[in-house]
């Protein structure tokens, strides 16, 4: 082989390592846990069956935080029982974003009946309908990584939505 092609099969084990590397990092998904995205995913829904959309407030995101950060220990869904609207997620692993919980909670919309305001037998909806509660104008959220590297994340309403006998819209 002379040093042409040496060269040449130096430049592609090279090109072949590099390739190898890059489709070996892990995506952490962060991007999906920008307050825009959370928003986008949120906005989507409700603009879907005509509600207005939400924008982030930091005073509510802080309380879902503290929140998050005193699940992260056990990671069981309990509710914080606070003054928000609330929805919460967990997820066994750490690829789980906040968008991810979002759209779990937005695909219970096939649960949900408008006519009779009500969930399918046996399923759930009131996630589905916090998210596209009308008067529910702020939303903050937050992720934990719990200590067994499982994923808690809650999102908090202001005002809080879900009261019974009420359409969401």
């Amino acid at each position: 082989m002379g040093p042409c092609n040496s060269n040449l099969a130096s430049l592609y084990l090279l090109i072949f390592a590099a390739a190898m590397a890059i489709t070996m990092i892990p995506h952490s998904g962060n991007a999906q846990n920008s307050k825009q995205d959370i928003l986008n995913a949120h906005n989507s829904a409700r603009a879907a069956v005509g509600v207005g959309p939400v924008t982030w407030n930091n005073t509510v995101a802080a309380y879902a935080r503290n929140y998050a950060e005193r699940r992260r220990a056990d990671c069981r869904l309990i509710h914080s029982d606070g003054p928000y609207g609330e929805n919460i997620f967990w997820g066994s692993g750490a690829s789980f974003t906040a968008v991810d919980a979002v759209e779990d909670w937005v695909a219970e919309k096939q649960f949900y009946d408008y006519r009779s305001n009500a969930c399918a037998d046996g399923e759930q909806c009131g996630h589905y309908t916090q998210v596209v509660w009308r008067d529910s104008v702020h939303v903050g959220c937050a992720r934990a990584v719990c200590d067994n590297a499982d994923i808690f994340i809650t999102c908090n309403y202001d005002p809080p939505g879900n009261f019974e006998g009420e359409w969401p819209y």
